[in-house]
């Protein structure tokens, strides 16, 4: 019987403490780790607020146990590579595609997995690809815009 878990964030190994293993994935990033960039919009899987990658698939984070994403690969938007980072946040501001910030994070982490699975969604529309993370202030067709600009 396996009395560890472990699991890799952002490159680094992790003995996830027996107290999370129970807990939510998003509370094991945010409390133990201290990765802010996961956010918690509405604890329900619905806004993409605290989307993250387990083995470079996108996953709320909200939704997942940590005891479920035992042996595998989470990157947060912490983790992902700063020449990516900075290109999406200097188009971001170029179109105006950001306001507050808040569902940022999860956005750019689903940015960056369309940037990785590349030409295999070319065929579906970006705004099918980010239905499931909600922008309450600027909108969509900032965004839109942006995320097409990187592509």
């Amino acid at each position: 019987m396996k009395t560890r878990t472990t699991m890799r964030v952002n490159d680094a190994q992790y003995d996830v403490p027996q107290s999370f293993v129970g807990r939510r994935l998003l509370d094991y990033l945010r409390l133990e780790l201290g990765l802010m960039g996961v956010k918690e919009g509405c604890g329900e899987g619905d806004c993409g607020a605290c989307t993250v990658l387990v083995d470079g698939e996108p996953m709320c984070s909200c939704l997942l146990l940590t005891g479920v994403v035992d042996g595998r690969e989470v990157t947060t938007v912490e983790g992902l590579p700063k020449a990516f980072l900075t290109r999406f946040s200097a188009t971001c501001a170029e179109y105006g595609a950001i306001q507050c910030g808040y569902c940022t994070p999860g956005i750019a982490v689903m940015v960056a997995w369309l940037e990785d699975v590349g030409s295999v969604m070319d065929d579906v529309p970006i705004t099918k690809l980010l239905e499931g993370n909600l922008c309450r202030c600027t909108g969509y067709q900032q965004l839109i815009e942006a995320v097409k600009a990187l592509r």
